[in-house]
């Protein structure tokens, strides 16, 4: 291979890595400014093949310069190449990328981006399973990140999926080529973190100690209910997206919907629809807080009065968090608690269901306590579900009675 310095193309730069010097294609800077996507894009895979590099190099800064006199090419117009595939699963009004949730969108943009900048040349119909497993090693940095490997492979997959109902050419043979090259690369471990009754009670204290009983209260609710993090904390949608909420972020322009006080009634029963279920099986989750002993203890801390609108509510502002922000305080209070680093907010969800196994609540009453939408009819029914989660919650007491036994 020519030495590095020798390579010369336009854009082309040689970023540093840990495992030593990846050839990066870079977009100009006051484009990028102006709009310019992508702003770089990563030529690891074209790095023992000068010729091949300074030739996607120079198509790079083609379309670059293209684009810098104005043209902007029909979004919803099938050229054959992956670009303009990804370009209409974004742009058509029927597209499900229009459904995806807040929390969803942020991946998909990133690695819709990345897909462009790294094979949006290519035509869907060249593409192999070969070129896939090439492509897979530069999205997992060889094997270091493979569940961002996967994530652009689900958003081509997402894409190809929605193409083949519009029937373009290629697509239904790219859809097939993807799931045959997928089922011969190594995926991402299941997470196995788990916290225990203890452990959460530590953190709660933690955070308590940081003046923020607002995290106590999370910590409570994703355990004991094992509600999804992003449920409880809710969830900021922009303002031309999602239903009607009071809840505004002026500033942002952002709207917020998730768990309010409202959906706990006078019997201390929480009753909410998840964000994941609203759209499709509309499974709704009941739980008695009354045998959620987390839950109840922090409840002291937040007075009948002041019990209206959002649960969550950061400190400093009196609006609900952003997921950053609370992962971040998660990280401080995780730290002071003396937690395993690998240990994620939102593992405690996993948690919860974990402890009711373990404790031999049934599968079928964890599946209805945790609104998996194949749990049948009968989940239709509150009587069903509060019933499956008293047995659920008494089963996961009666065990930590044994384990304070023991001690």
């Amino acid at each position: 291979m020519e030495d590095e310095e020798q390579i010369k193309a336009p854009g082309l730069k040689w970023a540093k890595r840990a495992k030593g010097r990846v050839p990066t294609w870079v977009a100009d800077e006051d484009d990028v400014k102006r709009g310019y996507v992508p702003k770089t894009v990563n030529l690891q895979f074209l790095a023992d093949q000068p010729e091949m590099l300074r030739a996607k190099c120079d198509s790079l800064q083609a379309e670059m310069v293209l684009w810098r006199t104005g043209y902007r090419a029909d979004p919803l117009k099938f050229d054959g190449t992956v670009k303009s595939l990804l370009s209409i699963y974004e742009t058509h009004p029927r597209s499900p990328y229009h459904k995806l949730r807040p929390g969803s969108l942020v991946p998909y943009n990133h690695y819709l981006r990345s897909l462009k900048g790294h094979i949006g040349t290519v035509r869907v119909d060249d593409i192999s399973g070969v070129d896939l497993m090439d492509w897979h090693d530069v999205w997992s940095e060889n094997g270091r990140y493979l569940a961002a490997a996967a994530m652009a492979r689900a958003v081509l997959f997402a894409a190809t999926s929605f193409a083949i109902m519009l029937r373009l050419p290629g697509c239904a043979e790219l859809k097939v080529v993807l799931m045959e090259a997928g089922k011969t690369m190594p995926q991402p471990k299941p997470r196995k973190q788990a916290a225990t009754a203890a452990q959460i009670t530590a953190a709660r204290a933690a955070a308590h100690v940081a003046g923020r009983p607002s995290s106590a209260l999370v910590y409570a609710l994703c355990f004991e209910t094992t509600l999804r993090l992003w449920d409880v904390i809710g969830q900021w949608w922009p303002m031309d997206m999602g239903g009607i909420s009071e809840v505004l972020d002026a500033g942002r322009e952002l709207k917020w919907f998730g768990l309010r006080w409202e959906d706990i009634d006078a019997d201390l029963v929480l009753r909410y629809v998840p964000s994941k279920t609203a759209d499709s099986s509309g499974a709704e989750i009941s739980y008695s807080l009354k045998k959620a002993p987390m839950v109840m203890e922090e409840l002291k801390h937040w007075p009948v009065d002041i019990r209206t609108g959002p649960m969550i509510v950061a400190e400093e502002t009196s609006l609900p968090y952003r997921a950053k922000i609370f992962g971040q305080r998660w990280t401080v209070d995780r730290k002071a608690a003396g937690l395993p680093a690998k240990l994620w907010a939102r593992d405690l969800r996993a948690s919860g269901i974990t402890e009711g196994r373990a404790s031999d609540a049934s599968l079928a009453d964890a599946q209805k306590v945790a609104g998996h939408s194949n749990i049948g009819t009968t989940e239709k029914y509150d009587r069903a579900v509060l019933e499956a989660a008293d047995r659920f919650a008494d089963a996961r007491m009666r065990r930590r009675e044994q384990q304070k036994g023991r001690e």
